[in-house]
């Protein structure tokens, strides 16, 4: 079986509920013929048809409204916007319409469709291009947001994302989209929703992350491991709704919680964990939970993104200052 990157693992999960499902059907900027701007869905316009993989205007309030159309007449429309920093003029039609459409109908109305986007830094993009603002959607009640961090888990979880009955925001780690490559069987079988991933068993510390920051909290595990601390290493996936009881059992093994994201730290999904880790798992706790995370600022450019999100030695350093607090 050949290996693929994460963004062929998301092309390969879009040609095949295209073609295991007549209700689905691709909508964005320069999907069609381009094959999007970092060829996610190349190739599938030819083989299904511009009626299934359409090419849109450059207006991303338009799209959202569309999807959203669509989804309440049965359709299920998987929408694509060019960048993360790109979303926001679509952001009242998902907020005040793609999120409450069940609860505004009684039930009698759903929204199943995609939004997926590409999201953070590390791609030297200019302003924009390199946003992790995850915690908007988490705030909204009635949105999914999955996060995908290897081949496998885009394909398993973009799978399910698509066969949801309700909208899922489906964010897309840029740096990892040809970072590496991995076998994917292409046989439809979809990853849990709403579930951790444990990628590492430890017994002194929790590390728990989600999208591009794997990368680096893996590569930390090794080197605390040459240190004598096993870690264990959670990707959380799926940031709402919150696997909380997945990192509660992992925190009451190992007594230390630290969480590592890029996105700026003020208002993160980390400080969310952190507060039901202290609300929830007090007493299994040997040191407060710690957040490695991004800064308040606008991601800088290229020359200075390199300092933004956390790297290996800082996660190296933040766990050796949690394992010495006594």
């Amino acid at each position: 079986m050949a290996q693929i990157t994460l963004v062929e693992a998301i092309n390969q999960a879009l040609a095949y509920e295209l073609k295991a499902d007549p209700q689905v059907l691709l909508l964005g900027e320069d999907i069609g013929k381009n094959g999007g701007v970092f060829r996610a869905t190349q190739g599938l316009q030819a083989q299904f048809g511009e009626e299934r993989v359409r090419d849109t205007p450059l207006a991303e309030s338009m799209i959202a409204g569309l999807a959203i159309g669509m989804a309440m007449m049965g359709l299920k429309p998987v929408a694509e916007f060019q960048f993360m920093g790109f979303i926001y003029p679509a952001l009242d039609q998902i907020i005040s319409h793609a999120s409450r459409m069940r609860n505004r109908t009684r039930g009698r109305l759903h929204c199943p469709l995609v939004f997926r986007t590409p999201y953070g830094c590390g791609i030297h993009a200019p302003e924009h291009h390199s946003e992790s603002t995850e915690a908007l959607f988490a705030h909204i009640p009635g949105l999914r947001v999955v996060i995908p961090s290897s081949p496998a888990r885009a394909y398993g979880l973009l799978l399910a994302a698509i066969r949801d009955p309700d909208p899922v925001i489906f964010l897309e780690p840029a740096r990892l989209y040809r970072y590496a490559k991995q076998e994917v069987p292409d046989n439809g079988q979809a990853l849990p929703l709403d579930l951790c991933f444990t990628l590492r068993e430890g017994r002194d510390l929790t590390l728990v992350t989600w999208g591009a920051m794997v990368k680096e909290t893996l590569v930390a595990a090794e080197t605390l491991a040459q240190d004598q601390i096993e870690v264990e290493v959670i990707d959380v996936a799926t940031i709402k709704p919150l696997d909380m009881e997945t990192i509660l059992t992992s925190v009451e093994k190992t007594g230390r919680c630290l969480i590592v994201h890029e996105a700026a730290r003020t208002g993160g999904v980390g400080a969310e964990i952190a507060a039901q880790l202290a609300e929830q798992g007090l007493f299994f706790l040997k040191a407060p939970p710690k957040r490695l995370c991004g800064f308040d600022t606008i991601v800088p450019y290229a020359a200075l993104e390199k300092y933004y999100a956390p790297d290996e030695k800082q996660i190296v350093q933040a766990a050796h200052e949690l394992m010495e607090f006594v």
